[in-house]
């Protein structure tokens, strides 16, 4: 990359801190002295990619091996794309400054449906063809992974091949057999019908979808015999003994989550009924103590930043959370390092916990309800009754809180007009403790923010099956939601039911759309999760163009013998779980944490093997 060519671009973008690379605990390598050279692909701006845990895993444990470099590579904001494409300069990664065409490997984390037009976007800026079959022998390798994956098929003619469940074990076999394919000199289809054997790859181009006359998928045929019928999901089993990086690079700007992110365990056992992450990454394992202290004390000494976040989908159901916390705090309250529990729940949320997390530093609190009233929280397998969120509202307010943040969902299965008002009903109520305080007690001013979110039907859910509700719809329950909550001291805040009715369709598509998210990606659709940027219209004249119809995908029912796009794929969760649990929800019925005893999900008799 020509040096002055550069200097001159980057004094014309916005951020040119996203673009230069060079941060602390950043790693240089001699290329001439590596045999795979790998780009970390994120599919949206540099402050996103950054916050993302994921990155910094498999960035430092690719980086630990001699021989294999990974770079980075984020996608470039308009005023940057603008400038690569007026100067000719193709994408390139921040560590070396070379083209990532040039490399072994591209490999993107797909952590949201809407980032789909940017893998297409980046791909084009680095001069790669879009479509798997138009790459060359020496193109690189195009790979995806992440939560998104477990349904690849809407990117099925990009990708050449995705990972499907934890990275951390795979990429390395992976990355050795590419190694000896490499010295063997065969063609890239030797490479892949090599490593399509390995647990967890899948090759799309190694499969026929058939269809019937409604559209729904008949068969999906592996077209030789030795293809994989099945994809299996890899899993890691002891988290003790799994990489995680005991340094992270140092942004030189703000990113979305400046801190330490330690992660406590993998897995939740709730069973929420729309939640796919509580599903996809089951069994439970657990960090031990020791492990995540000595972690901690390496990241806060390579990092210098001020506050640890305990990660994970559950963290309150850790199972030794209080002394954890009682720990670090005693070992970085001289340091004056903070703690954040993101993800608690309100009835594993222990009020001597909070209080010990305060003493550094006091932030807002976020409760989780998802629904307004019992009748939809027990439909959903949410688990918690009302007085637990009342209680535990009450508490921190006693302890001189006063912000606190509501999380909700509308279009859930079975959802009436009377879930939507309750959650006003809530909020008020919430409002009512604050003020029930004697005026002395009451520490700051009152701040309750109600979200609401639109409800996505996300495959090996028990909901997977529904339709999603139709824009208007969800409209209606908005605005009715805004004229009812007229109290100046909550503010109501929600999604864009257009970009959710979007995520639904690529949530649940099959194969034949990925012909739609190239037509968007030329009509300028991209960054499609930044509301300024988002081009609902030309979204639709690309559905319209390519003759596929995306209510087919968001709003329909499906019956459950209908052939799902992801059904080759095994995640250890039996179809007959799911089918169980979204019987159980049309009643009401309430399954009990797995922690208390096995519900039968299937996870420990599949070939995943008794690790919970």
């Amino acid at each position: 990359m020509n040096k002055k060519l550069l200097d001159k671009v980057l004094s014309k973008v916005e951020k040119p801190a996203r673009y230069i690379g060079n941060e602390q605990n950043s790693i240089k390598k001699n290329i001439n002295e590596v045999e795979v050279r790998f780009a970390f692909a994120f599919p949206d701006t540099y402050e996103v990619g950054m916050s993302h845990l994921g990155l910094h895993i498999l960035y430092n444990l690719l980086n630990k091996k001699d021989d294999i470099y990974c770079e980075r590579v984020f996608a470039p904001w308009i005023d940057m794309e603008e400038q690569i494409k007026k100067n000719n300069i193709p994408l390139y990664a921040l560590e070396s400054k070379d083209p990532i065409k040039e490399f072994d490997f591209i490999g993107f984390t797909l952590q949201y449906e809407m980032s789909y037009t940017n893998v297409i976007n980046m791909l084009h800026l680095a001069q790669i063809p879009i479509l798997s079959k138009d790459r060359k022998e020496e193109d690189p390798f195009i790979i995806a992974g992440g939560p998104c994956a477990y349904n690849p098929e809407p990117l099925a003619d990009i990708i050449d091949f995705f990972i499907i469940g934890e990275a951390e074990e795979l990429i390395l076999e992976i990355l050795n057999e590419y190694k000896k394919w490499k010295k063997e000199g065969k063609t890239k289809k030797a490479f892949l019908e090599k490593i399509c054997k390995l647990e967890g790859v899948y090759v799309p181009s190694f499969y026929d979808v058939k269809y019937n006359e409604d559209n729904t998928i008949k068969e999906i045929v592996p077209k030789k015999e030795d293809y994989p019928r099945k994809i299996q999901k890899r899993i890691i089993e002891n988290l003790d003994e799994a990489f995680f990086p005991e340094e992270v690079i140092i942004p030189y700007i703000e990113t979305v989550h400046d801190r330490i992110s330690l992660e406590v365990f993998r897995g939740c056992t709730r069973g929420c009924r729309f939640c796919q992450a509580g599903m996809i990454y089951r069994p439970v394992r657990e960090r031990s103590i020791e492990n995540l202290i000595n972690l901690a004390r390496k990241l806060v000494k390579a990092t210098g930043h001020e506050e640890i976040s305990l990660s994970s989908l559950s963290t309150g159901d850790y199972s030794k959370l209080e002394e954890l916390v009682l720990k670090l705090m005693d070992e970085f309250k001289e340091k004056r390092i903070g703690l954040s529990l993101p993800s608690l729940r309100l009835d594993s949320l222990d009020i001597s916990i909070i209080e010990e997390i305060q003493k550094v530093r006091k932030t807002g609190l976020t409760f989780a309800p998802e629904a307004g009233t019992q009748r939809l929280r027990d439909v959903i397998n949410k688990g918690i009754e009302e007085e637990d969120l009342i209680k535990s509202v009450e508490n921190a307010f006693n302890l001189g809180w006063s912000t606190v943040k509501l999380y909700f969902m509308l279009g859930l299965p079975t959802e009436t007009m009377e879930d939507i008002e309750g959650i006003k009903d809530l909020a008020y109520k919430v409002k009512d403790l604050f003020f029930d305080l004697p005026k002395g007690k009451r520490k700051g001013n009152l701040k309750i923010t109600v979200s609401t979110s639109c409800f996505v039907p996300k495959p090996f859910t028990p909901f997977q099956w529904h339709p999603q509700d139709s824009i208007e719809a969800f409209n209606k329950k908005q605005k009715h939601l805004k004229d009812i909550i007229k109290d100046r001291k909550i503010t109501y805040n929600y999604h864009d039911p257009e970009l959710s009715f979007l995520e639904a369709v690529f949530a649940r598509g099959d194969r034949r759309l990925s012909k739609v998210l190239i037509k968007a990606w030329e009509k300028g659709c991209r960054f499609d999760g930044w509301a300024e940027l988002f081009k609902y219209q030309n979204w639709m004249e690309a559905f319209e163009e390519t003759g596929i119809d995306p209510h087919f995908y968001a709003n329909r029912k499906r019956d459950y013998d209908e052939v799902l796009p992801w059904d080759f794929i095994d995640v250890g969760v039996s179809k007959e779980y799911l089918i169980k649990e979204n019987e159980k929800a049309q009643k009401g019925i309430l399954t009990r944490d797995c922690r208390l005893g096995c519900t039968g999900c299937g996870i420990n008799q599949s070939s995943i093997g008794g690790v919970c």
